[in-house]
C-alpha cells in the first residue's frame, strides 16, 4: 500500500517531536508498506528543524520518505503562527497535483492538528479514488474558542469550523487520541461507525536500548539522594502553566517528612517562577534540574520511586487525554500520582498509581504520603503494572496494526 500522511508538524528522532507521524509510519514500512510524510519546513514543537534551500526538499529516515514543504517562521501563537498555517497548505495543494502525476496513492492520511489539510488530502480521494482518514489530535476550531477565548464569529474559528464538518464528511473515517470525543464529532457530520480511538504510544525497542549515561549533575543529586535513603518524587516534562506544578509545588509546603525528596526535570516559561516560588517558601528538600534528552528519559525514571503528572482543569479534557510523559512513567514501571479531570483515567484502569482531582494540593500531598508509606515491594507491583498496561495498549508497534485495519477499510 502507498500511504501518504499529512502533518504540518511531523518530527522524527533526528529532528525531535512530534513523534508519533514516525513510529506509526516506520512500523508501516516494517510491514512492507510504501510510506510517504510531508510536512512543513518549520514547528516551534521540533529541537532541530530541517534547512531548505529550495520551496520543497526531499529525504529518507528509516525508510520513510519525508518531504518538507518550506514555511516561515513564526513565534507564539499570533498572526505568524496562521501565516505559516496558511502558507503550509497553499504549498500543499500545489505539490500534491505534482504528486499525483507521478504516483497512485492508495490510503491518505490529514493529521495537522488544524483541519485545513483535509481539502488537498480530499482532491487525493477524488482524484485516485484513495481512503481518507482524518487523523484528530485536538478538536479545532474547539481548542482556541475554549483555550483562547476566541468567539465563535471571528473570521479565523469561521473558517476552521467550516474546515472541520467538511473534514467529517469527506473522510472514510475518523481515527483520534481523544477516546471520547465521538460524540462531538457526530455533532459535526460524522456518520456512525466511523470512529476508531487509537492513542498516543510508546517505542519498546527504546527501553530495551537507552542511553544511561545522565549528565554529571543529574546523576551526582540522584545517586546521593539514593545513598541517603530518600523516597523521590519525580516530575520529568514541561515546565508550563498547564502542567500545574504550582499545585505540587503547594503540596510539598504540607510535607515536614525528611525522607521525601522532590526533583522536577525539564524546561519551561515557568521555571524561573517555580524556582523562586521555592525558595521564597524555603522548600529545601526539592531541586529544578535541566532537561535530558529523549533517549536519556528511561534512566532518569529508574531514579524516581514516585512519578507525578498534573493538568490543570479544562473543560477540554472531556473528551480524554493521552499524555505521552503517562506512557513514559508507566513504562519504567513507578507508581504514579495522576492530577488530571478528564474524561478517561488510564491510571485507575490500569491500577498503577493513585487519581486525585487537579489544582488540590491536600490531595496530592494525600497521594503522596500513601504511596510513600508502602513498601518497595508494593510500589514496584503498582508500577509492573502500570507497564503491563501501556505494553498491551501502548506499544506503537500494536497500535500501527490497528491504524492500518483503517487504512484497508
Amino acid at each position: 500500500m502507498n500511504i501518504l500522511l499529512i502533518n504540518h508538524y511531523a518530527g522524527s528522532p533526528r529532528h525531535g517531536m512530534e513523534y508519533r507521524p514516525y513510529y506509526l509510519a516506520r512500523e508501516w514500512v516494517r510491514e512492507g508498506h510504501r510510506v510517504t510524510i510531508i510536512a512543513a519546513s518549520f514547528s516551534h514543537l521540533r529541537t532541530n528543524n530541517p534547512v531548505l534551500e529550495r520551496g520543497v526538499t526531499e529525504e529518507s529516515i528509516d525508510g520513510i520518505r519525508y518531504i518538507w514543504l518550506k514555511t516561515p517562521i513564526y513565534h507564539g501563537n499570533g498572526i505568524g503562527r496562521i501565516f505559516n498555517m496558511l502558507h503550509f497548505v497553499i504549498r500543499l495543494r500545489t505539490y500534491i497535483k505534482t504528486l499525483m502525476a507521478h504516483e497512485r496513492i492508495d490510503a491518505v492520511i490529514a493529521s495537522s492538528t488544524y483541519p485545513l489539510d483535509i481539502y488537498p488530502a480530499r482532491l487525493i480521494q477524488k482524484e485516485q479514488k484513495a481512503r481518507l482518514i482524518f487523523e484528530v489530535h485536538d478538536l479545532w476550531p474547539l481548542s482556541p474558542m475554549e483555550l483562547g477565548n476566541i468567539p465563535a464569529w471571528h473570521p479565523y474559528i469561521m473558517v476552521m469550523q467550516k474546515a472541520e464538518n467538511d473534514a467529517y464528511r469527506y473522510c472514510d473515517h475518523v481515527v483520534s487520541i481523544l477516546p471520547c470525543a465521538e460524540p462531538h464529532m457526530r455533532n459535526h457530520g460524522l456518520k456512525p461507525n466511523k470512529f476508531t480511538a487509537i492513542p498516543n504510544g510508546i517505542c519498546v525497542n527504546e527501553w530495551q536500548k537507552y542511553d544511561d549515561d545522565l549528565p554529571d549533575e543529574h546523576k551526582k543529586l540522584l545517586l546521593k539522594l539514593k545513598n541517603n535513603k530518600k523516597i523521590i518524587v519525580g516530575y520529568a516534562g514541561a515546565h508550563g502553566i498547564a502542567n500545574s506544578l504550582d499545585t505540587l509545588l503547594e503540596a510539598v509546603i504540607l510535607f515536614k517528612e525528611t525522607d521525601l525528596y522532590f526533583v522536577l526535570v525539564g524546561q519551561g516559561q515557568e521555571k524561573e517562577r517555580l524556582r523562586k516560588y521555592a525558595e521564597e517558601h524555603n522548600l529545601v528538600n526539592i531541586t529544578f534540574l535541566p532537561p535530558v534528552i529523549k533517549p536519556q528519559i528511561p534512566a532518569l525514571l529508574q531514579f524516581f520511586d514516585i512519578c507525578y503528572i498534573g493538568l490543570q482543569r479544562e473543560p477540554l479534557f472531556r473528551f480524554g487525554v493521552s499524555p505521552n510523559k503517562l506512557m513514559d512513567y508507566m513504562m519504567a514501571a513507578k507508581p504514579i500520582i495522576y492530577a488530571i479531570e478528564a474524561g478517561n483515567d488510564p491510571v485507575k484502569e490500569a491500577g498503577c498509581g493513585i487519581s486525585v482531582p487537579p489544582e488540590d494540593p491536600q490531595a496530592i500531598a494525600d497521594a503522596i504520603r500513601t504511596l510513600a508509606s508502602m513498601s518497595v515491594a508494593e510500589r514496584e507491583a503498582m508500577g509492573q503494572r502500570g507497564k503491563e498496561y501501556v505494553m498491551k495498549h501502548h506499544d506503537y508497534k500494536i497500535l500501527a496494526k490497528q491504524f492500518l485495519k483503517v487504512l484497508e477499510g
